[in-house]
């Protein structure tokens, strides 16, 4: 428990009507979760107003209320704390609740339209490999040392958030690694978080039904660098026009990475091949088990950020050869017929460009290329006939299916991708709703030395229809052709 008088040290209520000097039991802002002795924090969200539920929040016990607008009604057995905005209040609120725990801890913070989750967990593999405890916050899961939990969202609220930290801190972790969406940026999740460092690793076209335009989702990124305190380290892809953006009005050290030109931290991709790649870290050669320039790039910031940490430079070489590939992430499986498969997440039209690239770099003309792909509904709608186009293009064959609808009618949003298809493409595509049938006619059109890359939903092992997520995972149905194709 701790009193509500220090809860709100670090806020500026306008307002405050009642006692500060009451004990608190926990913070909420979900009145679901409200009972006796707690503070209540009343959001104003996209969806729901939580200010309509104080009455319900007083009604089961709760003694302090953080609010915008002060309700009619007030009890004088209630303390009220009104502010200009709770969201911020709520973070820096959940910060002292849970005893700061970002300060406690080298947290890197990793932005981008893609390479987030594979960035942010090889470095939490990194530190692991350095002998080191770390915690890791990401799309794919919430790691606390060795402990994990499933993530709810790429960052989580700011109440999840402090209390992952503050598990951390307990646990003994020195480092943390998270992904910081555009949305956690706007929405103001980390606010009152201290981060060591940023990464950002590129910028493309993603998440337009928030953002509406680009310029948006440049400006809600650089708010994450925007906000790096003295001390910290910014760095940014050199190779992407955005990342020179990032650092403009940032007080962090600047730095950068390039595969392209000259850069504090300079790669090279030696050799390239479909189980791996050799690829040169400022003038040192190493063996890599990722393929492709993308993978490039995210291996190039784990060297950099492994540096800045101040891990030893040499065993920082060493480790990389030992670091794994994300789960759903390039994931390369080998069919018993010869031909490879390939699970990605890639769900962006860049990110279906580079994989698809490096897939082409390797094969050459010696195998065909066969791409299944959709995209998800309630999402950005534009890029859907650009998904299918550029999937065309790149592939030899291509069968158009479902994601995850959503509330979404998957036949419209297959319609709405086929508007993308070139004239000359659309005899060499199938569009086949049903997502196992379509992995599975992949899988039986190819021969020896082709490659079926099944892209857009990756580690997910689910699909959401109609609000219902049924199990599904790509990997898992790669994996049951596979087995029918030897008996």
């Amino acid at each position: 428990m701790k009193k509500l008088s220090q809860l709100i040290t670090s806020i500026k209520p306008i307002r405050v009507v009642g006692n500060t000097d009451i004990e608190i039991t926990d913070v909420v802002n979900d009145s679901r979760k409200a009972r006796e002795g707690i503070l209540f924090v009343a959001v104003k969200g996209v969806a729901v107003d939580s200010h309509r539920f104080i009455a319900d929040v007083i009604a089961v016990g709760a003694r302090a209320i953080v609010c915008e607008e002060l309700p009619e009604k007030l009890h004088d057995y209630v303390t009220y704390v009104q502010v200009d905005n709770s969201v911020v209040a709520l973070a820096h609120i959940a910060d002292e609740w849970f005893d700061h725990p970002s300060r406690n801890l080298r947290l890197v913070g990793v932005t981008g339209t893609n390479g987030k989750t594979t960035t942010a967990t090889l470095l939490y593999e990194m530190a692991r490999l350095m002998g080191y405890k770390a915690g890791l916050l990401s799309t794919v899961k919430n790691i606390i040392d060795t402990r994990e939990e499933t993530a709810k969202q790429t960052t989580p609220d700011h109440l999840t958030l402090n209390r992952l930290l503050h598990e951390m801190v307990q646990a003994g972790c020195e480092y943390a690694f998270m992904e910081v969406s555009s949305h956690a940026c706007v929405q103001r999740r980390i606010e009152g978080i201290t981060f060591a460092g940023g990464i950002f690793t590129n910028l493309t076209r993603d998440h337009m039904d928030f953002h509406k335009t680009v310029d948006n989702y440049i400006a809600a990124k650089k708010m994450f660098f925007d906000m790096l305190p003295d001390g910290a380290f910014a760095l940014v892809n050199a190779d992407d026009k955005v990342g020179e953006v990032m650092l403009q009005n940032t007080r962090a050290s600047k730095y950068r990475y390039s595969l392209r030109s000259m850069a504090d931290f300079k790669g090279r991709i030696v050799e390239s091949r479909l189980d791996g790649t050799t690829l040169e870290l400022n003038g040192n050669q190493v063996e890599v088990l990722f393929t492709g320039r993308f993978n490039a790039y995210n291996l190039l910031s784990v060297y950099g950020a492994s540096l800045l940490l101040g891990f030893d430079p040499q065993q920082v070489l060493v480790k990389m050869s030992l670091l794994e590939p994300v789960a759903g992430r390039f994931q390369t499986l080998r069919s018993p017929r010869g031909y490879t498969a390939i699970v990605d997440y890639a769900h962006t039209p860049d990110a279906l460009i580079n994989v698809l690239d490096t897939i082409r770099e390797v094969v050459g003309t010696s195998g065909h290329i066969i791409t299944v792909c959709g995209c998800g509904g309630n999402r950005d709608a534009g890029k859907r006939p650009i998904m299918a186009r550029e999937s065309a293009v790149r592939s030899d064959r291509v069968i158009l299916t479902s994601d995850n609808p959503r509330n979404e009618d998957p036949d419209e949003i297959l319609r709405q991708m086929e508007e993308g298809l070139p004239d000359e493409n659309r005899l060499t595509t199938l569009t086949i709703t049903d997502r196992r049938q379509a992995i599975r006619t992949a899988c039986q059109l190819a021969r020896m030395g082709d490659v079926v890359l099944v892209a857009g939903k990756g580690h997910e092992d689910y699909q959401e229809i109609k609000g219902v997520k049924h199990h599904f995972d790509d990997r898992e149905q790669v994996l049951e052709v596979f087995e029918a194709e030897t008996k």
